[in-house]
């Protein structure tokens, strides 16, 4: 009796295959155009890239000329995965170069006024987030979702601090060096890893719904991946980078990483928590392992960051719709919100500062850059989207945060430094070592 063999997996129809190409192609031409021309500006990259999205979805196109947006962007959800895949992967790499170029070292340096001016920082903006949540119209919640869920994950996107960009910011504006930009750096890097441990937290939530069990899971599981990681994942991390860098050749450290980088993903991603995370964790334990050439890593780099998370930002910028701003309980609620992210993380980072003996202009000066959302925001904002927590309203609303609060930090920085005089900072003292962290690339 012979055996049937299994029919093969037929291969993508050459149609799916052109919208694909044509579909990447288009967003990384406008993301890298218009990304160019925000620097140019003195803007963040990350907002010309959002607007790539925001040009060729339903903000704009889809109005001016739907025939073709309907072409390029079908509602076809397998054409739509293709392109999304692309951007989780470039997602879930940048994370892991963020985790890899953490500075915890600033952290020690500046031990408890960072994490005065962090914690405060974190706190107020998370318990106001998630105080609007609750009082937010049911209209904007999407069915089947929690409101403590809704309120958590949204208490969540109100705390984090987007490191890549305020970092860019003081280096161009010459204030990397200066005892406020690397306290600034230090509290972000605290409000990072916290950040990222809550967002897993919630995200768990939402996925397995709201009892006591799955609570506790979902407190328990990032606990045990930390300490997995540390306890098993770091040994063999220092092992396989060791191996790595006996080749002369950048080529072993890369897939290295990245390898390193996606496993730890999937590790996550099959507990139930976001890929996300275990990038981040994984990318921490590169950047600490002692054992990683900073300059090997470099073409990884340029490919994420050239190519992959402009894409994962246009895309981003698809989702968003800003014609959902002309109602009137949509455009309440968007400047109800960016008040309250605002406001938390001013009054949190000062109140931090103030505690800590700053002067107000050090603690203005802190409150801009630990507002500034930029990048991270737009990834908690994707997590929501994807699980269900947020609907196209409400991730809009968000997206608009990460927009303005990275738009803010420049011009208050420059007010407030201007008024700081070194002197001052090394009479405080916050004087320390110095030690320049890595430029991040403009484009996030």
């Amino acid at each position: 009796m012979t055996a049937i063999s299994a029919a093969p997996v037929p291969a993508i129809p050459p149609h799916s295959l052109l919208v694909f190409l044509l579909q990447v192609a288009v967003l990384l031409l406008l993301a890298t155009a218009l990304g160019q021309l925000a620097a140019r500006f003195n803007m963040p990259a990350i907002v010309g890239e959002l607007l790539a999205g925001v040009i060729v979805g339903p903000s704009l196109l889809s109005h001016a000329w739907p025939s073709l947006a309907d072409w390029l962007l079908p509602k076809d959800p397998n054409q739509l995965h293709l392109l999304d895949a692309v951007g989780q992967l470039g997602v879930i790499l940048l994370v892991g170069l963020t985790g890899m170029e953490l500075k915890f070292d600033l952290v020690r340096r500046r031990g408890s006024t960072a994490v005065r001016v962090s914690l405060a920082g974190l706190l107020l903006p998370l318990a106001l987030g998630v105080g609007v949540g609750f009082l937010l119209p049911d209209s904007l919640i999407p069915g089947g979702t929690s409101t403590t869920v809704f309120s958590l994950f949204l208490g969540v996107a109100m705390c984090v601090t987007a490191i890549p960009v305020i970092a860019k910011t003081l280096i161009d504006m010459n204030l990397l060096h200066r005892d406020v930009g690397q306290l600034t750096l230090a509290a972000g890097v605290f409000d990072d890893v916290v950040g990222w441990f809550l967002l897993s937290v919630v995200s768990a939530m939402a996925t397995a719904g709201l009892t006591t069990g799955t609570v506790a899971t979902a407190l328990l599981y990032p606990v045990l991946v930390v300490a997995a990681a540390w306890l098993v994942g770091r040994p063999l991390v220092k092992w396989a980078l060791r191996a790595a860098n006996r080749s002369q050749s950048p080529t072993a450290t890369v897939a290295v990483t990245t390898l390193i980088v996606l496993f730890g993903a999937a590790a996550t991603q099959a507990m139930h928590l976001e890929a996300v995370f275990g990038a981040f964790v994984c990318g921490v334990l590169i950047g600490t392992s002692g054992e990683l050439d900073k300059e090997k890593p470099a073409p990884l780099r340029t490919t994420v960051l050239a190519f992959l998370a402009p894409v994962f930002f246009a895309t981003a910028g698809i989702r968003m719709d800003l014609t959902a701003l002309t109602r009137p309980t949509v455009l309440a609620t968007a400047c109800a919100v960016l008040t309250v992210a605002i406001l938390g993380k001013f009054v949190g980072a000062c109140i931090g500062a103030k505690m800590s003996g700053l002067g107000r202009w050090e603690a203005l000066a802190l409150g801009a850059g630990m507002n500034c959302r930029g990048v991270i925001e737009v990834i908690v904002a994707m997590v929501g989207l994807k699980l269900g927590v947020l609907g196209p309203e409400t991730y809009t609303i968000i997206i608009l945060v990460a927009i303005v609060t990275s738009l803010m930090a420049p011009p208050i920085l420059r007010i407030a430094m201007a008024r700081v005089d070194e002197n001052t900072e090394v009479e405080m003292g916050l004087s320390g070592p110095r030690d320049l962290a890595p430029s991040p690339p403009a484009s996030v």
